[in-house]
């Protein structure tokens, strides 16, 4: 219902990602969404790195960033812990790392989790003159679907276009700008 609802609604909110369902098939898909973040490689790479600051509350099975994490290096976990310690959910774990430049992850996110797919998510930064990142992501899903892969195409894409607005938005912030020895969880929500 979650991803429902966020599909009616994002069609009100001005997209400042270029977001395309490249392809959709009953077997898989494959989407393409790119934004530029107005900050050095580093900082996008640094805030890519907390999706705790920036991956919608409301896509999570707690209810609640704060319980994301992020160990960015192969074979990392993409992960979430349940509240009062009754669990974890992996999202997705790296496969590969090269810092600055791009992430690929391996997994099956939200609704697709409970169907026999896997799916690759693909983060690639390329400057954009001097003081600008280009983020591209791409999420390639494969499998047997019940209700068929390219029902669910339009409705992930705009999750995932949700995802990196937030992303975008965070890294552009003051808080994302904070020196790197404190933690996130002293940076403030």
């Amino acid at each position: 219902m979650k991803y429902l609802l966020l599909a009616v609604g994002m069609g009100a909110l001005a997209v400042p990602a270029r977001a395309d369902v490249v392809q959709a098939t009953p077997a898989g898909f494959e989407l393409r969404q790119a934004v530029t973040i107005d900050v050095s490689i580093a900082r996008a790479w640094a805030a890519l790195k907390l999706p705790q600051r920036w991956w919608d509350k409301d896509h999570t099975y707690s209810d609640d960033s704060a319980n994301l994490s992020l160990d960015a290096q192969a074979p990392g976990c993409f992960c979430e812990r349940l509240p009062d310690g009754k669990g974890s959910v992996e999202h997705a774990h790296i496969v590969y790392v090269a810092p600055g430049r791009m992430m690929r992850l391996v997994g099956s996110l939200g609704p697709l989790q409970a169907e026999a797919v896997t799916g690759t998510l693909t983060f690639k930064l390329d400057p954009e003159g001097d003081s600008a990142t280009r983020m591209t992501m791409t999420y390639v899903v494969g499998g047997y679907v019940r209700a068929g892969a390219d029902t669910l195409a339009p409705k992930v894409d705009e999750v995932l276009a949700l995802q990196l607005i937030n992303l975008k938005t965070f890294a552009e912030s003051a808080t994302a700008a904070a020196p790197a020895s404190k933690k996130p969880a002293e940076l403030g929500r």
